[in-house]
């Protein structure tokens, strides 16, 4: 969806169709947090503040998992499964980038045609435009806005790859990692950090022939976590298997998220959670707003560039051309 030119956007009202479950609002919305024209991101920023007060009561959930694992598979299953009792989904799927265009390249709502065709859902891909973590740099807006357009389960799927992990923890309740059975890769996956971030991981593929190798897989799991500090003392991630293509133990997977939340409101932790992320989305705000700043004013991109050639030069060293990119800024 594009956004008309040069024509001053009525915030009052799109918040008001927004509030009222407008599909069309709420893509135009989202539209409009990930322009970049300064203009619209001012808009934007109003936009978010007028509705926060809406936000804050879905289920947020990230999805992660390395390339093939079946992400797109699980998050269709998963959404008919939770629209089937009720729920309306929000799915904001980050892809990876096309280095020609800056658009999405994966295509995701051809993996979800039943979520797709479902009046209960909304599924918006956005390029991860070379964002750190494979995470949409709005991502945590695009969310508050789906909350506040009434979608009470929110999942977010990323690209999997480099720090997803981290950056999807940081903006959601709660962290789901997909595993493959028999892919060789289950001791990898302590080493890499994933497993210690988790709140619970799924075996994904468990029917026909792999139910075996997929039970051997989540024993192995279950054995790694007993080593492994958890993220809270009140919760110890399950480890569970289940098929996306059968659904088979899909309500065993979202039964264990139910009892997550519980364990977090419960202690307490839910809401320390969330105010945290809050103020990490500040900072990362921040660092966002001062390389916009260096790409956006001529002069400094000028001072930047010989900078950085004194630096490639050797005439100057990182760290003095890092404190005087700092200077500049103030």
């Amino acid at each position: 969806m594009t956004l008309p030119k040069n024509t001053s956007l009525d915030i009052k009202k799109l918040a008001k169709d927004l509030r009222s479950g407008q599909r069309a609002a709420l893509a135009r919305a989202i539209t409009l947090i990930e322009s970049r024209r300064a203009d619209h991101q001012a808009t934007a920023r109003d936009l978010v503040q007028a509705l926060l007060s809406d936000t804050g009561k879905a289920f947020r959930v990230g999805i992660t998992g390395s390339p093939g694992v079946g992400k797109s598979t699980t998050i269709d299953a998963l959404g008919m499964f939770l629209i089937e009792r009720g729920h309306k989904i929000a799915v904001l799927a980050v892809d990876p980038s096309s280095a020609r265009t800056g658009g999405s390249i994966l295509g995701d709502k051809t993996r979800m045609a039943r979520l797709a065709n479902s009046e209960a859902a909304f599924i918006r891909p956005s390029p991860s435009s070379g964002t750190l973590g494979g995470v949409a740099g709005k991502t945590r807006e695009a969310m508050l806005l789906c909350e506040a357009a009434g979608f009470d389960v929110v999942l977010v799927e990323t690209v999997g790859i480099g720090q997803s992990e981290t950056a999807v923890c940081d903006m959601t309740d709660f962290f789901l990692a997909l595993m493959l059975p028999g892919a060789g890769d289950e001791l990898q996956g302590i080493k890499k950090g994933l497993v210690e971030l988790a709140d619970m991981i799924a075996i994904n593929k468990a029917d026909g022939d792999n139910i075996k190798r997929a039970n051997l897989a989540a024993a192995e799991y279950r054995s790694a976590l007993h080593i492994l500090s958890p993220r809270s003392e009140h919760w110890h991630p399950p480890v569970v298997t289940y098929s996306a293509l059968t659904g088979a133990g899909m309500d065993t997977l979202w039964q264990k998220i139910l009892d997550h939340r519980t364990a977090m409101n419960a202690s307490g932790e839910f809401a320390g959670r969330r105010r945290e992320q809050q103020v990490k989305w500040m900072w990362s705000m921040l660092e966002q707003r001062m390389m916009a700043r260096l790409r956006s004013d001529a002069a400094l991109r000028s001072k930047v560039k010989k900078t950085e050639a004194d630096v490639a030069e050797g005439r100057i060293t990182p760290a003095v051309a890092a404190e005087q990119i700092a200077e500049w800024l103030r």
